[in-house]
């Protein structure tokens, strides 16, 4: 995640040749050692820093798109003109430079002085309340401000913590790859600042649509004239004996991480139950840490049914060559004086367990309040619930997917973000359907997968390139219609079949 220092390209400020920038293209180079690009658009320069405020993704290999540049890595998005960070993952802008052409030849020498971004007109009367400091929660709340909104915002979040990177609980973070310092998506300051109103280790009893408040388990009851509920999944525990006890670990919060980064601290032995996603991410991890790591699995080739047989088998041969242990097919019977026994096998030693199966999503709320529920809370193309002024966004949220036609749910970090993201802009009165194709990646050891688009069911996989070489494209179909994009070492490709989704190609 640290930014390298390393600069490449030419030196802008000697000028390069104004016919070598392609419209719609972009070159990159440097001033003053600081990486910058510039890009094309209408036949009019521009030049922003190229490196995203993300994760420093490399911008310049990305794509433009009308007056937007979308990083490679995880798509955030950036305006070229003003450059405002206006899609996640990213939150922070990026520098604007000046651009100048004289005798054929383009020069950036000077930053650009901040300009305030233009406000929205709305009423400041209006009291948002946002259950939930999540992804969506966060990100519509940050929104919300940084569009100009002047009413009262209050984020109640049941976590210990204030909004953090939650994808590094199991990525980095975990591995110990990412100081703790990094996590906090905003520093305390931000939310006085800004008139925020956050409130952690706040667990909400339940809100009343009719009334329109919320009661807060201390007692304290809030009046709220706009809802949004952003309250995620809860990782679920399997009615196994043993996993229940000490050294068996779920893992969503920091607080989580937290507690099995110290547990793996002391032990040599882990096993992982489940091959989701979170749960590879996890078994990475602790192979990381020096730990023997056994992940066990019901499915014979883990994530076949998101990614296929072929991404699957590539993914489980990059944990192999790590050392992680499989046992798939077989089903976990309990754990007991540091053994976890199968229904076949011998035993497997484990000082500690990571459960990483499945999550449920908390419509506990939702549902007592008489919302609409079914797999999620479900919403109209504005993600609205069946509640007047109630919205939901994140794990949550079973919307009507544009691509598909299908009502989905989407467990995806940058979609949840997208979404309040989207909210915020509703909330002050943009008027047009929620239509962000979703998008994820999965880091192993150096490997990362990334995948747009959203396939519930799909016909076989069709692989372009060569997974052995980590060079690949896999379009999931349903006849006759594209549905999702998985890459590997194709990130462009990537960002373009996003693009193509959105513009439901």
């Amino acid at each position: 995640m640290s930014e390298d220092k390393k600069v490449n390209g030419p030196d802008l400020r000697q000028g390069v040749r104004t016919d070598g920038i392609v419209e719609g293209g972009m070159l990159a180079g440097h001033v003053d050692n600081q990486a910058v690009l510039i890009a094309r658009v209408n036949d009019k320069l521009y030049a922003i820093d190229s490196k995203c405020t993300h994760y420093q993704g490399p911008l310049a290999e990305g794509l433009v798109v009308d007056h937007t540049v979308r990083c490679p890595w995880h798509h955030a998005c950036f305006d070229l003109r003003t450059g405002n960070a206006i899609a996640a993952p990213a939150i922070d802008p990026v520098t604007c430079w000046v651009v100048e052409e004289q005798g054929g030849l383009v020069f950036v020498k000077a930053r650009k002085q901040d300009a305030a971004s233009p406000r929205r007109s709305e009423k400041v009367s209006r009291r948002v309340i946002i259950i939930g400091g999540g992804a969506a929660g966060f990100a519509a709340a940050e929104m919300l401000r940084r569009e100009g909104f002047g009413g009262d915002l209050t984020l109640l979040s049941a976590d210990s913590d204030a909004p953090y990177d939650r994808p590094n609980c199991s990525k980095d973070y975990l591995s110990g790859g990412a100081p703790k310092e990094w996590m906090p998506l905003r520093d305390r300051a931000f939310y006085k600042d800004n008139k925020i109103d956050l409130r952690v280790n706040a667990v909400v009893a339940s809100f009343d649509p009719k009334r329109r408040t919320v009661s807060i388990k201390n007692g304290n009851v809030l009046p709220y004239d706009v809802l949004i509920l952003a309250t995620g999944a809860e990782p679920q525990r399997p009615p196994i004996p043993g996993l229940d006890g000490a050294n068996v670990f779920t893992l969503r919060t920091l607080k989580d991480a937290d507690s099995i980064i110290a547990a793996a601290e002391k032990a040599k032995h882990a096993a992982v139950i489940g091959a989701s996603f979170i749960g590879l991410e996890v078994a990475a991890a602790l192979r990381q840490r020096g730990l023997d790591v056994h992940v066990i699995a019901p499915e014979t080739i883990p994530l076949e049914k998101i990614m296929g047989h072929d991404i699957g088998n590539w993914i489980k041969g990059v944990h192999e060559r790590k050392g992680v242990i499989f046992h798939l097919g077989r089903e976990v019977l309990g754990y007991a004086d540091g053994k976890v026994t199968m229904d076949h096998g011998d035993p497997i030693a484990a000082d500690l367990v990571v459960v990483g199966s499945v999550v449920k999503p908390r419509v506990d709320l939702a549902e007592a309040a008489g919302l609409k529920v079914d797999d999620g809370v479900i919403v109209d193309n504005h993600l609205k619930t069946s509640a007047d002024d109630v919205y939901a966004a994140g794990d949550i949220a079973r919307y009507p997917d544009p691509v598909s036609g299908h009502l989905i749910r989407v467990e995806h970090w940058v979609h949840a973000e997208r979404q309040g993201q989207y909210l915020a802009r509703q909330i002050l009165g943009e008027d047009k359907p929620f239509d962000d194709p979703p998008f994820f990646w999965s880091s192993h050891y150096d490997k990362t997968v990334n995948y747009s688009g959203h396939a519930i069911t799909f016909d076989r996989p069709q692989l372009q390139g060569s997974l052995i070489k980590e060079d690949v494209i896999v379009r999931f179909y349903e006849e006759p219609r594209l549905l999702a994009v998985a890459t590997v070492g194709r990130d462009l490709a990537n960002l373009e079949a996003e693009r193509a989704f959105a513009a439901k190609k």
